[in-house]
């Protein structure tokens, strides 16, 4: 697992805002700043350190994951408004796998930058409902669990009150 990785840039004046608004639907926040570059992450601890170096500046790509298919949708328009160039809109890319729902943008110095989600749609996530506790069973259907046994007694058969 990576712990943190430096992206260089041309211009953290220009650098810091766009990311600032680009990833705050992935919970980023600007958590460290210093002369010439600054550390965000979420939940502030930073994970993407930008550092200012116009000289040495290779248009790369990183990926951030989202958990949700509707925040890779959320960080497209973050990026958008923000001043990226799409480089892909929000959709499955198949040819990855069944499940990769992703959108990329260029960002100010020309980093492919991408959200992605790899769970399937919210709909297909939910689990079955389970039947409410409480609910009567149907007539002549035995009751289980340790309640239903100790009301059984040793014999297997139900006590009577008295």
């Amino acid at each position: 697992m990576i712990d943190h990785l430096t992206l260089k840039v041309r211009d953290i004046a220009a650098s810091k805002p766009f990311y600032a608004k680009a990833l705050a639907p992935l919970g980023y926040v600007v958590a460290m700043e210093y002369e010439g570059g600054c550390g965000m992450g979420p939940k502030g601890k930073p994970d993407l350190w930008l550092h200012q170096d116009p000289e040495n500046v290779r248009p790369t790509h990183l990926a951030f994951h989202a958990v949700e298919r509707r925040l890779v949708d959320a960080f497209h328009a973050a990026a958008m408004a923000a001043g990226a160039k799409d480089n892909g809109p929000p959709g499955l890319r198949p040819d990855y796998h069944a499940n990769y729902y992703a959108a990329f943008v260029h960002d100010p110095d020309g980093h492919n930058i991408e959200a992605v989600c790899h769970a399937p749609p919210a709909a297909a996530r939910r689990p079955a409902r389970k039947a409410a506790k409480g609910r009567a069973k149907p007539k002549g259907a035995k009751a289980t669990g340790r309640k239903a046994k100790a009301a059984r007694g040793r014999g297997g058969k139900r006590r009577r009150a008295a």
